[in-house]
Formats: C-alpha cells, sequence, structure tokens
C-alpha cells in the first residue's frame, strides 16, 4: 500500500508542476487574458527580429505585445498590429521605433510617447516610425568611414 501511496504523492507533484510551468507560459506569452487591450498598427521600412509576440515596450516597461507582422506587396514596408494595455492612452504625435536590448540581445517595438492632448484611438495607424538599424550595415559604414577619414587627414597633413 505504502508503494501506492508514494506513487500518487509523486504524479500530484508532477501535475503541480506542470500546471505552474503552463501559467507561467500563459503570463509570459500574454495569453493569460486577464488584461483587456486594444491593438494599434505601424509601417516599418525594415523590422528585423520582430516576430508575433516580440515585446511592445514604454518606458521600459512591457505594454502589449505584436500580433501580428506582414509584407505590403504594394509599398514593400513591413505592416505591423500590435497591442496596448487598456489604460495606457498614447499621444497622436507619438512615434514607433524597432528597438535592440543590447548587442546580443532580441529586438522589441518602443513607443516613443509624445505631448498631444489627443490620444490614438484602436485601430489607428502611427505614422511616424523608425526601422531597425542593421548592426552589420552599421559596422560597415563605420569601417568604410574610418577608412575616408584617415585617408582625408593624410593627404590633407601631407599638403
Amino acid at each position: 500500500m505504502s508503494e501506492n501511496t508514494t506513487e500518487v504523492i509523486v504524479g500530484g507533484l508532477v501535475l503541480a508542476v506542470a500546471a505552474g510551468f503552463l501559467v507561467y507560459a500563459g503570463q509570459v506569452t500574454g495569453l493569460s487574458g486577464g488584461q483587456s487591450e486594444y491593438r494599434l498598427n505601424a509601417s516599418f521600412r525594415a523590422a528585423d527580429g520582430v516576430e508575433v509576440g516580440t515585446d511592445v515596450r514604454m518606458a521600459g516597461v512591457k505594454v502589449g505585445r505584436v500580433v501580428s507582422i506582414g509584407l505590403d506587396p504594394e509599398t514593400y514596408r513591413a505592416e505591423t498590429t500590435f497591442t496596448v494595455r487598456e489604460g495606457i492612452a498614447v499621444p497622436e504625435d507619438s512615434a514607433v521605433a524597432v528597438s535592440s536590448e543590447g548587442l546580443l540581445g532580441g529586438n522589441f517595438i518602443e513607443v516613443l510617447p509624445g505631448g498631444s492632448p489627443f490620444y490614438f484611438e484602436p485601430g489607428d495607424e502611427i505614422e511616424f516610425t523608425q526601422a531597425s538599424v542593421s548592426l552589420i550595415g552599421l559596422l560597415t559604414k563605420f569601417v568604410a568611414g574610418e577608412d575616408s577619414a584617415s585617408d582625408n587627414g593624410a593627404s590633407g597633413d601631407g599638403g
């Protein structure tokens, strides 16, 4: 009998841990449904590293998530739909940017609030956007800038 009791207790603990992981995963991915959200749209020239589920942050605090992203075949821009928690009003002159957590971190959508007394309504499109910055592109420009700056400096000193 004691062997069966031990198996039941261990099985119950395994189920409790599994349920805990499911609750945690729901909270992390935003599927918990505990808070209502509204949707906004934005169009980016480049949205590298942004995908469904990517965080939307304001002042470093997660306020929503990306719910859809796709390519507009006419403009060749990344059309993005994201959510913002109810109760967080986004001024109409706000901008959104694809930002990076660092060299090795992922990207996220950053809402840069403006100062307008008027606010976006659900479904509105934010027009002021800043695309993601390619690290390789920056390094290439930096190296090219260094080469041309040193050449200009050398010819200026010799003249």
